[in-house]
C-alpha cells in the first residue's frame, strides 16, 4: 500500500485519509455504518486510495462527491459506486470545465515526492457516469448512521457539504477551511458562496472536517468566514475581479 496517504482516526467509525505530501493537502473521509460506508471525495488520483479504504473496512463503499473538481475526484476510478450532486453530473460524465494541461500544471506547480509509479504524462481527469444523483436535503443511510446532503453552491454550482446530526460533524469540502477560499473562477459565484456560508452557520456543529490543509479546524472559523464575506458584501467588494483579501486564518480570492 502506498505511503502517499496519511490516515487519521476521527472516531471508531470515521477516518481522514490525507495527501499531506502535495501542496493541496487534500482530505478524504471514510464514514462507516453497520451496513455500508461512504468515502467523501477521493483526492488527487496520483495513488490508489481504494487500497487504503480496503485496509480500514470490508463494507461496500460509495464514493460521495463534495464537488467535481480534479483534486476531489481523482480517485473515483477506483470505485464502482459513485454519487454526485445533480448540478455537476455533466462535469463528471460529459466533460470537466478545465483543460487537462491546466490541471497537470496545477498538480505539479510545487515540487513534491510523488509516488514512484506516478507518471504525469499518464494522468487523466476522471470521467464517468455517476451511479447515484443526490439533491439538497437527501439522506445517506449507512445503517445506524445517517448523513444529510447540504447543497452549498458558490465554489462550484453543485458543491455540497455533508452534515451528521448525531455527531454534529460538518464535512465542509471547499466551503470552510484554513487557507485561500476560491471564488474567482468563471464557474464560481461569490454571492452564492456567501449565502452558503451563512446557511452553514445555522447548523449546530461540534467538529469541522475540511477538504484541505489543517485538519484541526476550530468551529469558530465558520463564523469568521461568514463575517469576512459579510464585510466584503457590505463594502460592495464581493465581486469577481476584486483580488485577494486576507483575514488571518483564511483568505478570500475574488
Amino acid at each position: 500500500m502506498s505511503d502517499w496517504f496519511t490516515v487519521e482516526k476521527i472516531d471508531s467509525q470515521t477516518f481522514a485519509i490525507s495527501e499531506y505530501k502535495h501542496w493541496e493537502e487534500t482530505h478524504c473521509y471514510l464514514l462507516c455504518g453497520r451496513e455500508r460506508a461512504i468515502l467523501i471525495d477521493t483526492g488527487l488520483g496520483v495513488a490508489n486510495v481504494r487500497e487504503v479504504v480496503d485496509s480500514l473496512t470490508e463494507l461496500p463503499v460509495t464514493a460521495v462527491t463534495t464537488h467535481v473538481h480534479w483534486d476531489h475526484v481523482g480517485g473515483h476510478r477506483y470505485f464502482d459506486d459513485i454519487a454526485v450532486h445533480e448540478k455537476e453530473k455533466d462535469w463528471l460524465s460529459v466533460g470537466f470545465p478545465l483543460p487537462l494541461q491546466a490541471v497537470k500544471k496545477d498538480l505539479t506547480k510545487v515540487p513534491c515526492d510523488f509516488p514512484s509509479d506516478f507518471r504525469i504524462d499518464d494522468y487523466r481527469i476522471f470521467q464517468g457516469e455517476p451511479d447515484k444523483i443526490f439533491r439538497d436535503g437527501d439522506w445517506l443511510d449507512l445503517g445506524g448512521r445517517k448523513i444529510r446532503v447540504v447543497h452549498t453552491p458558490g465554489h462550484s454550482p453543485g458543491h455540497c457539504c455533508f452534515y451528521e446530526p448525531e455527531r454534529e460533524y460538518l464535512y465542509s469540502g471547499d466551503l470552510i477551511y484554513k487557507g485561500c477560499l476560491y471564488a474567482f473562477y468563471p464557474t464560481t459565484d461569490p454571492q452564492l458562496f456567501y449565502r452558503s456560508v451563512q446557511r452553514i452557520r445555522t447548523y449546530q456543529t461540534a467538529k469541522v472536517l475540511p477538504g484541505h490543509h489543517e485538519l484541526d479546524v476550530p468551529v469558530s472559523l465558520i463564523d469568521g468566514i461568514g463575517e469576512g464575506f459579510a464585510r466584503l458584501a457590505e463594502s460592495g467588494r464581493l465581486r469577481q475581479g476584486n483580488g485577494l483579501f486576507d483575514f488571518g486564518n483564511f483568505q478570500i480570492r475574488l
